[in-house]
């Protein structure tokens, strides 16, 4: 199993776990999106009490990468999604957050 598989079935079973309703070829797309930061641990994950990666989400993802215009609407989806992911949860992994956040706003086409 290469190490890029490896991630996917952990984020595969860390979505199971946590109910979040997510297509398994999904995640699989969103994980290889990300490319190489899945294998840092720091960029691995999200953190939610974090304004600045928070912004860099809302910056670099749901305006740049999925081309939404700058609105309060990304922040509420954005603390939506922290909440989904549950506030104790401290591995709040970036390809399931992307995922969330993709299918928020039914921007899952961007991984097809």
């Amino acid at each position: 199993m290469s190490k890029v598989d490896e991630k996917i079935a952990l984020y595969t079973k860390a979505a199971n776990d946590l109910k979040l309703g997510l297509d398994d070829a999904f995640i699989a797309a969103v994980t290889k999106g990300l490319g190489s930061s899945i294998h840092n641990k720091d960029a691995e994950t999200v953190s939610c009490s974090d304004s600045n990666e928070l912004e860099t989400v809302k910056k670099n993802f749901l305006i740049k990468k999925l081309g939404l215009e700058d609105s309060k609407k990304l922040d509420d989806a954005i603390k939506t999604v922290c909440e989904k992911m549950g506030t104790s949860n401290r591995n709040k992994y970036r390809a399931l957050f992307y995922a969330l956040l993709a299918k928020e706003f039914g921007k899952e086409s961007v991984y097809a």
